[in-house]
């Protein structure tokens, strides 16, 4: 049960920790129909978070049901190698174009619709910034294959996928429940917050890529070495 939970972890912060759905969801809980866009987005975000971690997990549970016993590493272990390569490459060229270009103070057009976003249309941009976006797909996809492929008990491996979902929805979740208790309090901080992303998102999203290729590679490396 322990790796279950514990080898999907760093796939988990990954997804909690990309920039563009918190700025969206901060921006959200500052517009004027806060309370409807925050649980919409949401509801959206962790439904297609959950979705693709639990179909990939079905499949992969699927798949290693029928096949046959072999001597070959786990296809999940090198998906999993080139995904770490994948996120050194991205995050290594990221921080060094950051290094060259001067920080970002503009954000995208469709951040600046957000105001008028009804409680579906903010659900369905959820849906798309988590199961449409293709790091987030490929991440989700990952971790429901290295879940669902163990030899684990199906119940364990529910466990597992729900603490997965909760990792990775929890940078979405915390502000909108937050927002709903203390509003008043929250809108200064939130503010400030929204700003300092939207200047460095781009070195957190490098830092971030970096940390967890470098996590991901490792992990896999010493699975196909065992």
């Amino acid at each position: 049960m322990g790796r279950l939970i514990v080898d999907p972890f760093p796939l988990a912060v990954a997804v909690a920790l990309s920039p563009v759905p918190v700025i969206a969801t901060l921006l959200m809980l500052l517009a004027r129909r806060s309370t409807d866009t925050g649980l919409g987005f949401l509801l959206g975000w962790t439904a297609g978070i959950a979705g693709v971690t639990m179909v990939s997990a079905l499949v992969a549970s699927t798949s290693r049901a029928e096949a046959r016993s072999d001597t070959s590493p786990p296809a999940t272990d090198w998906i999993l190698l080139w995904l770490g390569l994948l996120l050194l490459l991205l995050g290594t060229r990221g921080w060094l174009r950051r290094a060259k270009s001067p920080a970002v103070t503009t954000r995208p057009r469709w951040m600046d619709a957000l105001d008028s976003l009804s409680r579906v249309r903010a659900a369905g941009l959820g849906v798309v910034l988590s199961a449409l976006n293709p790091k987030n797909l490929a991440i989700c996809a990952v971790a429901g294959a290295m879940i669902g492929g163990t030899s684990g008990e199906t119940v364990e491996q529910a466990a597992a996928i729900a603490v997965f979902i909760v990792i990775g929805t929890s940078t979405v979740a915390i502000p909108v429940l937050s927002y709903l208790v203390a509003r008043d309090r929250l809108r200064p901080s939130l503010d400030r917050l929204r700003e300092w992303l939207e200047q460095n998102s781009r070195a957190v999203v490098s830092a971030l890529f970096v940390v967890i290729g470098l996590v991901l590679v490792a992990q896999a490396l010493i699975s196909l070495a065992g």
